[in-house]
């Protein structure tokens, strides 16, 4: 099925797209199958079950409070970050759950809402399970859904059929699958990525609304870069003490007269990425872009775009975010963006790419020469691990970003040294993320059971 810029950039909550943003979507869509059942007012609770890489980082992740707040009717863009976790500790408190936000259930937390370590759905790591039952414990409906990353979720009939076969059909003004039709559409048409890319979203939408929406998505990654280099808390939650670093390093760059340092750029890039990653780990309001865990890597290169590139304007952020998101649709159709699937290369490095990419247009890069940055981007984060500590999204997640961003920037800087030529294009850079992921062991694809993770305890 074609995939807007919109799929790939959404608003959420963090600190998680596949384990927090995904399951909220997941109970929700369950709530209407509910009703389009016409069993929603029968039911007296509901089983929740979390599988595989949902159930072994699920609780660091937030996956459990992501689905109690689905039920609740919760959407991740427009909840509440402050007050989310009360209304969850309310339920399980009080043992009942205001279902949909119109209709009280019972709600036993430890036997409704199991975690399966041990045990994985057939068709991805991160699977989960609804059941609903009447009040005589009869079974009204039961579905399983699968969280797949950057938020996306298809249920279980979904993951058993071409993707192409789902949703109403799509009329894109330049369809492409591959980075090769991409550049060939660009020379035919004699376009750059953003406009084809502005071209098919009128499928969705006038240009317009495309270009405002564009526009709400900067301005929310803007207000997250605010926010994260304010918050008064010392320490990150999640029992780690992680020492949040964006305050105390906004206050120092603020106070510095040294304009003449050479490096005083990528300073204010780390800035920008630690801001937005440790808002993500504490909850808040971040982008998608195109996962959670890599949501400080586009915001951080935009920043560095419109502080640091003279010229830069609103223009540019959209062409920007329409060039960065045509690089993600082709990770997205051709490996994963999904931490437990492929590791944190199809995160980190999937989102480096992306803002490579990005960068190298609105710097005046050719189609060719973008392409080029994009496969710099992920070349040099294949093999890239998932291994949170303690199953949170705070090491190495946050200092990854900022490094990753710098690796974005050097990518669009190296791409327009030359001419667009390169020996690995980025189909070959994306099958060969694909397969190095499938190659990798499970304990190294979000689940806290290899790697820094496992190193750390042992230390």
């Amino acid at each position: 099925m074609p995939l807007s810029a919109l799929d790939l950039f959404s608003i959420g909550i963090g600190p998680s797209s596949s384990h927090t943003v995904g399951p909220m979507r997941a109970a929700r869509l369950f709530l209407d199958e509910l009703r389009d059942a016409d069993v929603f007012d029968r039911v007296e609770r509901i089983v929740s079950e979390l599988f595989g890489s949902l159930a072994l980082t699920g609780r660091g992740h937030g996956s459990d409070k992501a689905v109690i707040l689905g039920l609740l009717g919760c959407d991740p863009e427009t909840v509440d970050t402050d007050t989310a976790d009360a209304r969850v500790d309310a339920a399980c408190r009080t043992g009942r759950l205001q279902l949909d936000g119109v209709r009280e259930i019972g709600f036993d937390r430890a036997a409704d809402l199991l975690m399966h370590m041990r045990r994985s759905l057939p068709a991805h790591p991160n699977g989960m399970t609804f059941t609903a039952l009447d009040a005589d414990g009869t079974v009204v409906a039961e579905r399983s859904f699968y969280s797949v990353g950057g938020g996306f979720v298809v249920d279980e009939d979904a993951m058993g059929r071409d993707a192409d076969d789902t949703g109403a059909p799509v009329a894109l003004a330049h369809p492409f699958d591959t980075g090769a039709e991409l550049l060939e559409i660009c020379a035919r048409e004699n376009l750059s990525i953003s406009e084809v890319m502005l071209a098919n979203e009128a499928a969705w939408r006038p240009e317009a609304e495309t270009r405002a929406r564009l526009l709400e998505i900067w301005r929310v990654m803007q207000e997250c870069v605010r926010n994260g280099s304010h918050r008064t808390e010392e320490v990150l939650p999640g029992g780690l003490n992680v020492r949040r670093r964006a305050p105390e390093m906004l206050r120092r760059l603020q106070a510095t007269s040294d304009a003449a340092d050479p490096l005083l750029a990528m300073d204010w890039v780390n800035l920008f990425a630690l801001a937005v990653n440790e808002e993500n780990a504490s909850g808040g309001r971040v982008v998608t872009a195109p996962t959670n865990g890599a949501a400080g890597i586009i915001p951080a290169v935009l920043h560095y775009y419109t502080r640091f590139v003279p010229g830069a304007d609103e223009d540019g952020v959209v062409r920007f975010l329409l060039t960065a998101a045509a690089i993600g649709i082709l990770f997205k159709k051709n490996a994963s963006l999904s931490g437990a699937e492929v590791g944190c290369q199809g995160e980190v490095g999937s989102a480096c790419s992306m803002a490579a990419g990005g960068l190298c247009e609105v710097l005046g890069g050719t189609p060719a020469q973008v392409e080029n940055a994009a496969e710099i981007g992920i070349e040099h984060n294949l093999g890239l691990t998932c291994d949170p500590v303690g199953g949170l999204v705070q090491v190495p997640c946050i200092e990854r970003n900022a490094l990753a961003s710098m690796k974005a920037i050097n990518a669009a800087r190296m791409s327009l040294h030359g001419d667009g030529e390169h020996r690995i294009s980025l189909d070959a850079a994306i099958l060969s993320m694909r397969l190095t992921g499938a190659d990798m062991k499970s304990a190294y694809k979000e689940t806290s059971q290899g790697g820094l993770a496992v190193s750390y305890t042992e230390c």
